[in-house]
């Protein structure tokens, strides 16, 4: 089988080990940098061109897109849909997962459970609005950031809109989320693979921090999953059109609280603390998919 990783850095973790998956099992697997593809419009059929050449004979994709392309990324992921490509991540799922205030916008509508939180456009009624959230303390959050960047602990009112106005000057789109002091700065990680939890862990963040990603210092372990969890979890996925995906939650008074569904998430920090080889299920998830002649579920509607 031909597959290709989008990938822009060919020496990451995940891009190798998905690498090493698919050469184990037979595959002529090759990586491209997405930012670097050409996309043909017209002629009767979508092509697209890397490096001067057109890219063809493609079975599947495994799109690993960054935050800061996210908007260019998705488009090579459309053409490749229009193509009849199986790709593991649609281009619509890819740009809802990104946005986190419109995930958690349609988490909520599916009644799943999420933090208290508000998006505002202006800074009249913020001191109200924090209120509503029980804080300070809050946590603010750019909207598309990842491994803990963009992200802020606001102890107080006065420190909490110094941040939200300075941010609005920039012409930047915040989230004000309550922050949730029982969790102990920890939060889960559960992967997800064809509807399936393949791995979870349980991410601590170190003394005088409480983002929990492992790119800031986090320590993490296995951990087991709830039937609760678990349900909750897949519904995220389901939610969000995502067949591979990071579901991050944090454990409260009230329950499970999710916090994102990532769509790219990496592979190596779970890989090695869990020992279960995700690259290989992907690979063997995608080959499951292409021999039954199905492209993604979110690409199948769009097509």
């Amino acid at each position: 089988m031909n597959i290709l990783i989008l990938s822009r850095g060919a020496g990451l973790y995940s891009t190798q080990s998905l690498l090493r998956a698919g050469v184990l099992r037979g595959h002529e697997m090759r990586i491209v940098d997405h930012a670097r593809c050409e996309l043909l419009l017209g002629g009767g059929k979508p092509e697209i061109l890397y490096e001067g050449r057109p890219l063809k004979g493609m079975q599947a994709i495994i799109p690993r897109i960054g935050a800061s392309i996210t908007s260019y990324g998705a488009a090579v992921i459309r053409h490749f849909e229009a193509m009849g490509v199986f790709t593991v991540t649609g281009s619509a799922a890819l740009q809802k997962a990104r946005d986190k205030q419109r995930t958690l916008q349609h988490l909520a509508k599916a009644r799943l459970p999420v933090p208290r939180s508000f998006l505002t456009n202006q800074d009249s009624n913020l001191p109200l609005l924090i209120e509503l959230l029980h804080g300070p303390p809050v946590v603010i959050k750019l909207l598309e950031s990842t491994h803990g960047m963009g992200v802020i602990l606001a102890e107080n009112m006065r420190t909490a809109v110094s941040i939200v106005r300075a941010f609005q000057r920039e012409g930047l789109t915040v989230m004000v989320q309550e922050f949730i002091r029982e969790a102990g700065g920890a939060d889960i990680r559960a992967f997800v693979v064809g509807g399936r939890i393949v791995a979870s862990m349980r991410r601590q963040a170190q003394d005088g921090e409480f983002r929990s990603n492992l790119h800031r210092g986090a320590t993490a372990v296995p951990e087991a999953l709830s039937a609760n969890e678990r349900e909750l979890v897949l519904k995220a996925a389901r939610i969000v059109g995502l067949d591979v995906a990071g579901v991050d939650f944090l454990r409260s008074r009230r329950g499970p609280l999710l916090m994102e569904v990532n769509a790219s998430p990496g592979l190596e920090g779970i890989e090695g603390v869990t020992g279960v080889d995700i690259a290989g299920q992907i690979i063997r998830w995608v080959e499951q998919k292409v021999r039954a002649g199905k492209l993604s579920p979110v690409s199948k509607r769009k097509l």
